[in-house]
């Protein structure tokens, strides 16, 4: 049976005992994450509004599988990245054509009971993500293409990504899942339902990186405001595929986003040296490389033109 410890031990000071246990060295403290505790105040500049997105679904496929819960979560940021406060979701189930399946169930809790009946409320959905200056969702890449299969008002938004955006590794970050990051940061949640996923994700965004000192949101802001082009090592022969994969490139087959080639996005000020490296090393000739820019306009979306 869980007992409250402040109950049996009136006198305890929690924040001491805390204290002293991770002062030993031997341990490491979790807190419930509480999303009003990270609030700041407003000084009074000019706010914006983000709103940060999460999809439950039946898969990871976006091409065969379906939204099971959405939920979109506003909150209103200053220009120095500080969240001043945050709004009421917009929370909805979906029932799918077919049941969910056990696997999902047992990760996310969902069952075809809970969503019995449920449709989502395109109208009402689009009404509340027009006030939107940017969505904001943790693997965006995944998000994004399912949101934008059930309206266009996601492909008119620009979008940044809490697990993309951020130089986690070079923070000193060894994982990238949002319970991950947030354990770092001595924090646990409820993870895997739409809404709380929500909540740890703006507050994810209030926390302060530990080696360069900048808040979460502002150098995801700074990231998303930063055009890339996407080079296509079109033609690359066979046997230098492991050299692009080490390379961080990726294998695109979808003939709508591009040519069937590699494809790897590389900031505005790098464009000369890949070019370079796939000209030298890999196609060993002069060609002309496929290649366009990408803005958050585009970044993590399903259609890139």
């Amino acid at each position: 049976m869980e007992q409250d410890v402040t109950n049996t031990y009136p006198n305890l000071n929690l924040e001491e005992l805390v204290d002293r246990l991770e002062a030993t060295g031997d341990f490491r403290v979790l807190r419930r994450l509480k999303l009003s505790e990270h609030i700041e105040p407003s000084d009074s500049s000019r706010n914006r509004t983000g709103m940060f997105l999460d999809v439950e679904s039946t898969g990871l496929d976006v091409g065969t599988s379906e939204i099971l819960e959405l939920a979109i979560m506003p909150f209103e940021y200053g220009a120095d990245g500080r969240v001043v406060s945050v709004g009421q979701p917009l929370h909805q189930f979906n029932e799918p054509a077919t049941s969910i399946p056990p696997e999902i169930t047992a990760i996310t809790g969902l069952t075809d009971e809970l969503v019995a009946g449920h449709r989502l409320d395109i109208p009402a959905i689009e009404a509340f993500v027009e006030q939107t200056d940017v969505l904001l969702a943790h693997n965006a890449a995944f998000d994004r293409p399912f949101v934008e299969r059930i309206s266009p008002i996601f492909a008119a938004k620009p979008w940044a990504c809490t697990m993309c955006d951020v130089p986690w590794k070079g923070e000193g970050f060894e994982g990238r899942r949002l319970s991950d990051l947030l354990y770092k940061f001595h924090y646990f949640f409820d993870a895997h339902r739409a809404v709380d996923d929500c909540e740890a994700g703006i507050a994810l965004l209030t926390m302060k990186l530990p080696k360069s000192g900048e808040r979460v949101l502002s150098c995801v802001l700074k990231a998303a405001r930063q055009s890339t082009w996407r080079i296509f090592a079109d033609a690359a022969p066979f046997e230098m595929k492991d050299a692009l994969k080490n390379r961080g490139y990726k294998w695109n087959a979808d003939r709508a986003i591009g040519p069937r080639a590699w494809w790897k996005d590389v900031p505005s000020d790098l464009i000369d040296a890949e070019v370079e490296f796939l000209q030298s090393e890999v196609l060993r000739s002069p060609v002309q490389l496929p290649m366009f820019e990408i803005t958050a306009f585009q970044r993590y979306s399903g259609r890139i033109r």
